[in-house]
């Protein structure tokens, strides 16, 4: 993910989906000084876990972590004067339900040529399994995630690349 923060020489970035912050350090450490995150999880005590190792490296002052719901956060983003087409990269690894809706609004505040970063789009590589294999209490998520993924290819707005890293990513460049 460093890379790709450098290849677009990220400097204002959205992460959704927080939990002890590992992403959101490797985020801090690779931005430059006066680079800024806007962190949004639903609990602080999980960031709160990984904040002692935050503060330790020196960077957080560049996270700005508001404990809520995305959707309404990226609704107040978008209205805010400046903001629309203004972040460089966003990381999205949260509630995969919504992953839609955060699609369609960080496209929005993405510049042209930024990059969203989708996490666990692979699912344990359920979502390439024959339907027969993947266990009863996964294939409703598992649903979801290969809809997605499709929604993902099909959309004219971006380009895309797919990671098998961990669980999978995808990586989506804005184009217009």
């Amino acid at each position: 993910m460093a890379m790709l923060l450098k290849l677009v020489n990220a400097k204002k970035t959205i992460e959704i989906g927080v939990f002890t912050g590992y992403s959101l350090l490797l985020t801090a450490l690779t931005i430059p000084e006066d680079g800024k995150i806007i962190a949004i999880d639903v609990n602080r005590e999980t960031f709160e876990i990984g904040l002692p190792v935050i503060k330790k490296a020196g960077v957080a002052d560049k996270i700005d972590f508001i404990e809520s719901e995305a959707l309404p956060v990226l609704d107040q983003q978008l209205h805010k004067h400046g903001n629309e087409g203004s972040f460089d990269f966003a990381f999205v690894d949260a509630d995969k339900v919504n992953y839609w809706n955060y699609h369609e609004r960080l496209l929005k505040l993405l510049k042209v040529d930024g990059l969203v970063v989708y996490d666990n789009t692979l699912r344990r590589g359920f979502v390439a399994m024959p339907e027969a294999l993947v266990p009863e209490h996964r294939k409703k998520d598992i649903e979801l995630t290969i809809e997605f993924n499709k929604f993902l290819a099909a959309d004219p707005r971006i380009q895309i690349s797919h990671a098998s890293l961990g669980d999978g990513i995808i990586i989506c460049r804005r184009l217009h």
